[in-house]
């Protein structure tokens, strides 16, 4: 691949989030996450897991509890109802209307250990980084293959929720939630401004 088409590859990806009611290939599916996994990482330690979700009554569990606490989170906030209500229908469109949900997780059960809290905090933000990592890179992957993708951070807020749901090991972090599929939705605009986030010295 050239140069220019990795730019244009980076730069036409887009968060989508309506899908066609089309199955991803299990196949593609599996050549997608695999090649993901060749990601940098701290130590080269590989702390990302992937919980993948294809099946309508997983997706829709998953949805139901997490709305439920959303809605009690929002609620307890003193946001209207009516408002909360939209969220909390949104939320579950967003998950069940995809083909594919991945969980994103991290593990530290392979990473190094420290006596003191400040590499502790260290080690542990290595992880986050080589987990968001490998996110990223099964996103261009799926962007190239033709599928679309969207990074939801509910996940963040109610790990132990997603955990029990699912099932997951003890030892597995939900960082996110990426929704997957054939895209049913125009892609928008990106902002131009970049520099505004750099400094050169």
């Amino acid at each position: 691949m050239q140069f220019d088409e990795v730019v244009e590859l980076i730069r036409s990806r887009r968060a989508i989030r309506r899908y066609q009611d089309r199955a991803v290939p299990r196949e593609l599916l599996h050549h997608i996450l695999e090649t993901a996994m060749w990601s940098p990482s701290a130590h080269n330690r590989q702390p990302w897991r992937f919980a993948v979700l294809t099946e309508t009554a997983d997706k829709a569990r998953l949805a139901q509890v997490m709305g439920e606490r959303l809605r009690a989170d929002r609620l307890a906030d003193g946001d209207a109802p009516d408002v909360v209500e939209r969220d909390v229908a949104r939320s579950d469109t967003r998950i069940t209307g995809a083909s594919v949900v991945i969980i994103v997780c991290l593990s530290m059960a392979d990473m190094d250990s420290y006596p003191d809290s400040r590499r502790v905090a260290a080690e542990r933000m290595m992880a986050v980084q080589s987990v968001a990592m490998a996110a990223q890179n099964l996103w261009l992957l799926a962007h190239a293959a033709g599928l679309s993708m969207c990074w939801l951070c509910a996940p963040l807020f109610v790990p132990q929720l997603v955990r029990d749901t699912l099932d997951l090991p003890a030892d597995w972090e939900p960082q996110g939630l990426m929704t997957l599929g054939w895209p049913a939705e125009e892609k928008t605009r990106m902002r131009d401004d970049w520099h505004a986030h750099v400094i050169f010295k």
